[in-house]
């Protein structure tokens, strides 16, 4: 299914090279006739300097890779349109907030931030999600997070942040990973993070795909209308698809089995014409309530919870166009949180302040030079006139004899017209490298985020702090950190304490308030694009399977069939071979056949790792001897029968079992 044509693709038409049956040429358009060998004096003899295609081939492929991003550097993308729910027009003057007839083309990027570019998908991190609005009035990028909160305050410990985080200077290592000494001393010496390491230690940090994944503008912005009027807002991405995340065993599993799990997610699912969607949302504070709440506006390590103030839900984002070329347009997108359009400004939030500076300083480097907005997937689809001139990679020829302004030799053009109006407030002040004291509170929130965890929640962030701490060797750091817990509660302090044989850490008194839209509960259920495996044999039954599988893709799953040999298994073609596929692949198992896979060590691992994970288990006909075999109790979200379509699909939409006692699981 081919979506409408946007004004973006329409613009990248130019500068798409066609496959076609053109001959082959140079750089130059030099037509070129051997491009096997090199140019040489006699058949053995050296390269001679003036074979001009040799040196033009191995040049451009010596150099093209460009630098890495220092963060974000593993990363997806796809294109897409936002449509508007209702004119905003009472708060601000962006045309794009304001014309719910206009479709507004979309980029989006998504990315782990401490991994290098060739890091796997599904390591513990926080997931960027930044999305360029190509408007009519130039681009407006939310360059966000799928947590809503930063590590610190102020963009002054950014490079502190990074460099304690990436790889340890001495050996590189680990990779994509904060479970060692210099991260975790970082976070015990800078309780600001604490906050921030609570999400990063829940399973919001190993989403089970980007289609499922929240995004947040993580500052406070400020909505402009035409009359001046400001008003604060943070933004919100909201999965149509809900929120779930994978489990910490599976994690580890799907980076060996495949390590670009949630890159493929994303494509197949566009490619299939699953195009995945998210609801764009909004905070609103009026500048009459600024300083209503126990917490600043202006401090990133905060949010406002829902229950306060509730999301206002404005639009919706649809990807539906997978790019053409990854390094053209998802490596070359560039993003930046300064790139705003009349109606859109800034707060004083001093992280904000910094990555305004920050972003477009890296792109000058990462992307050679001042002319990287005139990359494809970088420009604007509105003109661009200006009397900025010349630089690396200058890919326009201006006419203009003038590259001032005034001038009168071209018209006194281009000039100024009814453009961006900067919002006006009173500053004053003196200079002093401060915090606000409104930024002192750093556990109250880390504690909010605990008390409003499910059980099951509240169990995987004090096994992901046992993994991160375990890998941690200097005792002190451990010690510093576990301090810091028994503050934020004297649950977590005390069982994280016990796993690491640790003297259980002292705390003051803790509040019990709650935000039960910071748990991952309630979440909406379908099974829409679920993949499921089905385990057969030669000798299954496939009219018990047929049903069972026709009515799981009437609602959108996805069913693979999975056997020992490829081919075909009662007429029906074998997707995946057994020994190359894995249940941490997949969001649930039908067992089909037990006669044949019953003594397949394989296939009873399959199905008990599948269980161990919470994933609904299916079995029909014989496949009841597969699950026996494996020695699978009798436990919630285990369907077995012949005709099992109703409960197993009730079971596949609710994600997950967490309630299970796997702990004497071997898998």
């Amino acid at each position: 299914m081919q979506p409408e044509r946007d004004a973006k693709d329409r613009q990248l038409d130019e500068y798409r090279v066609p496959l076609d049956d053109h001959a082959m040429t140079t750089d130059q358009g030099v037509p070129v006739d051997d491009t096997d060998n090199s140019l040489k004096a006699g058949t053995r003899g050296p390269t001679l300097m003036e074979d001009f295609h040799f040196r033009e081939k191995m040049t451009r492929f010596d150099h093209e890779r460009i630098p890495e991003r220092v963060v974000h550097a593993r990363g997806s993308g796809a294109y897409g349109v936002f449509e508007l729910y209702e004119p905003l027009t009472d708060l601000t003057s962006a045309a794009f907030l304001n014309d719910t007839s206009v479709k507004t083309p979309t980029f989006v990027r998504f990315s782990t931030v401490a991994g290098s570019r060739g890091s796997a998908d599904t390591v513990r991190d926080v997931r960027g999600f930044a999305t360029k609005f190509y408007t009519t009035q130039g681009n407006f990028d939310i360059v966000g997070n799928n947590f809503p909160v930063f590590f610190i305050q102020d963009g002054a410990k950014f490079p502190d942040f990074v460099h304690a985080v990436k790889p340890e200077p001495h050996n590189e290592i680990p990779q994509a990973q904060s479970a060692h000494d210099t991260f975790w001393d970082f976070v015990q010496l800078q309780p600001e993070s604490l906050h921030m390491v609570m999400w990063l230690m829940s399973d919001r940090a190993i989403p089970r795909s980007y289609r499922m994944m929240q995004g947040f503008g993580v500052h406070t912005f400020r909505l402009v209308n035409a009359s001046g009027q400001g008003t604060f807002v943070k933004w919100h991405w909201r999965p149509v698809l809900g929120t779930y995340s994978l489990v910490w065993e599976e994690v580890l599993r799907i980076q060996g089995n495949d390590p670009d799990f949630n890159r493929r997610d994303l494509w197949e699912a566009i490619e299939r014409g699953a195009f995945p969607e998210y609801e764009l949302c909004v905070q609103l504070v009026p500048e009459s309530r600024e300083h209503d709440f126990d917490f600043d506006l202006l401090d990133a390590t905060k949010i406002i919870p829902e229950e306060q103030v509730p999301l206002r839900p404005i639009g919706r984002m649809t990807l539906n166009r997978n790019p053409q070329n990854f390094f053209a347009e998802t490596e070359q997108v560039a993003f930046h949180t300064a790139n705003v359009v009349p109606g859109i400004d800034f707060t004083n939030d001093p992280m904000l302040q910094a990555r305004n500076f920050s972003y477009l300083d890296t792109q000058l480097l990462r992307l050679g030079g001042p002319n990287f907005t005139q990359i494809p997937v970088n420009r604007p689809v509105n003109e661009v006139r200006n009397d900025q001139r010349d630089g690396f990679h200058q890919h326009q020829i201006h006419e203009s004899q003038t590259s001032y302004s005034p001038n009168s030799i071209s018209g006194n053009r281009p000039k100024p017209g009814d453009g961006y109006q900067h919002y006006q407030e009173k500053v004053e002040g003196a200079k002093i490298r401060m915090r606000s004291p409104s930024f002192s509170d750093h556990y109250s929130q880390a504690t909010l985020f605990w008390n409003s965890m499910a059980d099951w929640e509240k169990q995987h962030i004090v096994a992901a702090f046992l993994f991160e701490l375990g890998h941690v060797e200097r005792r002190p750091i451990k010690e510093g950190v576990l301090a810091h817990l028994g503050k934020i509660h004297p649950d977590l302090g005390a069982q994280v304490a016990k796993g690491l044989g640790l003297p259980t850490p002292g705390g003051g008194q803790v509040h019990s308030n709650t935000s039960p839209a910071l748990s991952m509960t309630g979440q909406p259920r379908g099974i829409a694009t679920r993949k499921i495996a089905i385990l057969m044999a030669d000798g299954t039954d496939a009219t018990a399977v047929s049903g069972l599988r026709q009515a799981l893709e009437s609602q959108g799953a996805i069913c693979e069939i999975v056997a020992p040999d490829e081919g075909t298994v009662g007429d029906l073609p074998v997707d995946r071979r057994l020994s190359a596929a894995g249940s941490v692949l997949y969001d649930a198992v039908v067992a089909a056949d037990g006669a044949a896979l019953a003594a397949t060590g394989q296939a009873r691992f399959f199905v008990l790792e599948a269980f161990k994970h919470g994933k609904a288990i299916g079995a029909v006909g014989s496949g009841r001897q597969l699950v026996e075999a494996a020695g699978l109790p009798n436990d919630v979200g285990v369907i077995v029968g012949d005709d099992i379509s109703r409960p197993f699909t009730e079971a596949v939409a609710g994600h997950r079992f967490y309630e299970r006692d796997v702990s004497s699981v071997p898998a």
